[in-house]
């Protein structure tokens, strides 16, 4: 009788790994990003994946795609709460500040990163799993943080070595000067009903703000010829916006006005902004943000003004795998090859002495085939991307000194050195540090990958 066969079992659609090869570019980016928000003074806040539904369908509004078609949401089977994966972490991060009353003693800079989860059709630099980076200044209500949030963006792309990235900048007032442009809206769209999709006309009485967005390219005509919001701003907001222009002036960022910029969530009000590109096909928004004062009170505390951006981590990194040059990345500073037990003990031995002196090290394992030959690991060690390989045979365990051999040197078959076992750590650091990481804030790690 035949066994039956196991059925594989693969990973949800849209819901990607991501793999050891992948590892370095997000390193890179995410270590370039705190490096950023600490320059600013921005400290990390953790927040939960899952939030009550009702904090979601309150934040962001009832008729918003997010809410209507693309949350992940269920009924909790032990005691029936109603709970949603976060689609976005502006609202888990205003609900935990409330919670914890973290701008009683003043305003906060936090800053979040984590997956967020929606259910759209996936397609490149957009997955039902992604991952962003959030920041969120809690109450600062002037021109300030708005621009200061948008000059931290050019410095991120600068730092990442990121071009052909442009700034979108646009005012969507306060509320009562909303309502204007939105009765404005309503009767203008409604002069032209028979030029309406059927996206536009459900969003006509309950988002018209949202039919400015709109992609259809049959509606283009109709939209350019809308009321403009910037026609109804009251002296205030345009106050507020005019700062945010002279800050990026003064700092030389160029950006253009694009009055039908609005923001997907309910909660936005004045400055919104995004940085867009042309390098990721349709999916050209890298970067949106915007303030929000009115979404502290929406969720039921202390009016409290606040700002903030998302950026998407998996179009940054096809951003980066397009336009900035990446170095290479090693696994390790140095691979041990050896060749007998006694000889992998020894190994095992001095990798450990390596690390504690900050040097990255692998010791070469036993697969099922076995130890492998010394070539075998040898073309392991050059393939770790290792500056140095360490070799211990049989004639380094009888005199005690270590072979090191230079695998990135021109020539390596001839640049390599016998080293006594007990002067290996010092020698290893001598060379790592003259190769170079004057950009390593801490002395004590040598790894230069």
């Amino acid at each position: 009788m035949s066994e039956k066969k196991i059925e594989k079992i693969v990973g949800v659609k849209g819901m990607n790994d991501m793999l050891p090869s992948d590892a370095p570019l997000w390193e890179i980016l995410e270590n370039t990003v705190q490096s950023v928000l600490k320059a600013y003074g921005f400290q990390q806040i953790r927040t939960p994946i899952v939030e009550p539904t009702g904090l979601f369908a309150r934040g962001l509004g009832e008729v918003t795609d997010i809410v209507e078609k693309e949350m992940y949401s269920f009924q909790d089977s032990l005691n029936g709460d109603q709970l949603t994966l976060r689609p976005e972490g502006t609202a888990g991060v205003v609900r935990a500040a409330i919670e914890h009353n973290l701008v009683y003693d003043g305003p906060k800079r936090l800053w979040y990163v984590g997956p967020m989860f929606r259910h759209e059709k996936p397609q490149r630099g957009r997955y039902r799993q992604f991952h962003q980076f959030g920041v969120e200044a809690l109450g600062f209500s002037g021109p300030d943080i708005d621009a200061e949030m948008i000059l931290m963006c050019q410095r991120l792309w600068d730092d990442l070595g990121l071009q052909n990235i442009r700034l979108e900048i646009n005012s969507i007032g306060d509320a009562e000067e909303r309502n204007r442009h939105r009765a404005a809206l309503i009767e203008y769209f409604e002069k032209h009903a028979e030029q309406l999709d059927e996206d536009a006309k459900r969003r006509l009485y309950s988002n018209p703000l949202r039919i400015l967005d709109t992609k259809n390219p049959s509606m283009q005509e109709l939209v350019n010829a809308a009321p403009k919001l910037m026609e109804y701003l009251g002296e205030e907001s345009m106050t507020h916006f005019n700062g945010v222009q002279a800050i990026l002036n003064a700092n030389n960022v160029p950006f253009k006005i694009n009055a039908r910029l609005v923001r997907g969530m309910d909660y936005y009000n004045r400055t919104v902004f995004e940085w867009v590109t042309d390098e990721l096909g349709a999916q050209g928004t890298v970067c949106g943000g915007g303030r929000y004062d009115s979404l502290f009170s929406t969720f039921g505390g202390k009016f409290t003004p606040a700002c903030g951006f998302a950026m998407g981590i998996e179009r940054l990194l096809e951003l980066l795998k397009i336009s900035a040059d990446m170095p290479a990345s090693a696994e390790c500073d140095v691979y041990l090859v050896h060749q007998s037990d006694v000889a992998q003990l020894q190994a095992i031995i001095a990798a450990e002495r390596m690390r504690d002196a900050g040097i990255n090290a692998i010791v070469h394992c036993s697969t099922a085939n076995g130890r492998g030959s010394f070539k075998s690991q040898m073309k392991k060690a050059d393939s770790s991307g290792a500056t140095y390989a360490v070799i211990i045979g049989e004639d380094e365990l009888a005199s005690g000194n270590l072979t090191v051999k230079a695998l990135r040197a021109e020539n390596p078959e001839t640049n390599q050195i016998s080293v006594s076992a007990e002067t290996i750590v010092d020698y290893l650091i001598e060379q790592l540090t003259e190769a170079g990481d004057d950009c390593c804030d801490d002395p004590d790690h040598i790894h230069l990958h």
